[in-house]
């Protein structure tokens, strides 16, 4: 016996009682939340376009639970597909190299101990972990534009610094 497509409540609805929530898994699964927002859109524009697949088996928080879960899932897919065909493979970096860079970076980590916690937050995202000015005004929950600011201020404060030592950045 097949099981017979139930009808979801309005898409009005279906958004107004679910999109909070909806966020908020595309949020913990992708990690960025302007992300979780464009899996979210897609994933209610797919509900507004075609028939959706609801069997009524559970309720329907928990199928759109499910469908945010995988939607996510897929989106980090398909964003490492996009990363590896948009970044060659490098060259290992020769054991001199290495070297050099394990010493640069050791220079710069002394050289962020000087600046400010706002700055260093800002450059060690930005700089270290390669996050953009937005993903980092939304983790630290501060303006765009503090970020640029905060970012700057602190390279040059670190430069600073490294030249002071004797080692230039």
């Amino acid at each position: 016996m097949d099981a017979a497509v139930i009808a979801l409540p309005p898409f009005a609805e279906l958004y107004r009682l679910y999109r909070t929530r909806a966020l908020a898994i595309a949020r913990r699964i992708v990690g960025d939340a302007d992300d979780a927002e464009d899996v979210v859109q897609d994933v209610f524009t797919r509900l507004a376009q075609r028939p959706t697949g609801f069997d009524g088996r559970s309720s329907c928080s928990t199928w759109l639970h499910r469908v945010m879960v995988n939607s996510s899932i897929n989106w980090l897919r398909a964003r490492k597909r996009r990363e590896r065909l948009l970044h060659e493979p490098e060259a290992p970096a020769s054991p001199e190299n290495q070297a050099v860079g394990t010493e640069m970076q050791r220079h710069f980590e002394e050289a962020l101990a000087k600046v400010n916690e706002q700055q260093r937050q800002v450059l060690w995202l930005r700089e270290m972990r390669g996050y953009s000015y937005p993903e980092i005004a939304s983790m630290l929950r501060i303006p765009e534009g503090t970020v640029k600011s905060a970012l700057h201020r602190g390279r040059l404060r670190a430069q600073a610094e490294m030249k002071e030592r004797g080692q230039e950045p």
